[in-house]
């Protein structure tokens, strides 16, 4: 009743096709730690940045000086800001060509918008799969690992005479670390993955406010008696 049943020692004395279960679920694990604190730190940056932008954008400021700031990339851009350039510069386009039809203007401009709101959330959800993935996966490859320990230890039981509850244990814990190594792999990721989706939703819901409210600012700027004269203010 002596042995060393350390995780070290349980792992090393382990089967073959167990160890590498443990370490596919410990590469995992490094992996989606690796995209947590990346996600964190990437979902901060552009929450800082589109207040900045929001700031700037209601400071008074006219649509041609903030349109070129944006053009001119002065600063960090953010995805808010690029979202604005994108339906601006449509804007434009479509004025440059004469388009006097208010709804065809208004229209262009709103798809490019939802167009680059689009590409900037697939860039902020990028990755975000992976932990749902690692956080579904994880116990049940933990599980495989310990069910084919505990076969692979009663097997080696099978040729004793007489069995005991000390050599029994050593065996079942080996393949129990498996199932922990695999919660331990499962259980930030999902933590991890609701956090971060709630945090997406925001940002998306305030970018699409975004979109709605900048729409019905070029709506002012393109009144019938302003079809001649391009966008200034807000």
């Amino acid at each position: 009743m002596n042995q060393d049943l350390s995780i070290i020692t349980l792992v090393l004395h382990a089967s073959l096709l167990v160890q590498l279960v443990m370490a596919l679920l410990l590469t995992v694990s490094l992996a989606s730690w690796t995209v947590i604190f990346g996600k964190l730190i990437g979902l901060r940056r552009v929450k800082t940045d589109n207040e900045e932008f929001d700031q700037e954008f209601w400071a008074g400021r006219t649509l041609q000086e903030l349109y070129q700031d944006a053009q001119r990339g002065e600063g960090p851009v953010s995805p808010q800001e690029r979202i604005f350039a994108a339906g601006m510069r449509e804007f434009m386009k479509m004025r440059e060509r004469r388009v006097t039809d208010v709804g065809a203007l208004l229209e262009g401009s709103r798809r490019a918008m939802r167009a680059s709101f689009q590409r900037e959330m697939d860039l902020i959800e990028a990755k975000l799969d992976f932990l749902g993935s690692v956080g579904s996966v994880s116990p049940y490859i933990g599980l495989f690992g310990t069910v084919w320990g505990i076969m692979h230890a009663f097997t080696g039981l099978s040729n004793l005479q007489q069995v005991t509850l000390a050599t029994v244990a050593p065996g079942i814990a080996e393949a129990l670390v498996a199932t922990a190594i695999g919660l331990f792999a499962a259980i930030p990721a999902v933590l991890a993955y609701n956090r971060f989706s709630r945090d997406i939703d925001r940002i998306a819901t305030h970018m699409e406010s975004f979109v709605e409210e900048f729409s019905n600012i070029l709506a002012r700027n393109v009144t019938p008696a302003e079809q001649g004269r391009p966008a200034q203010g807000h």
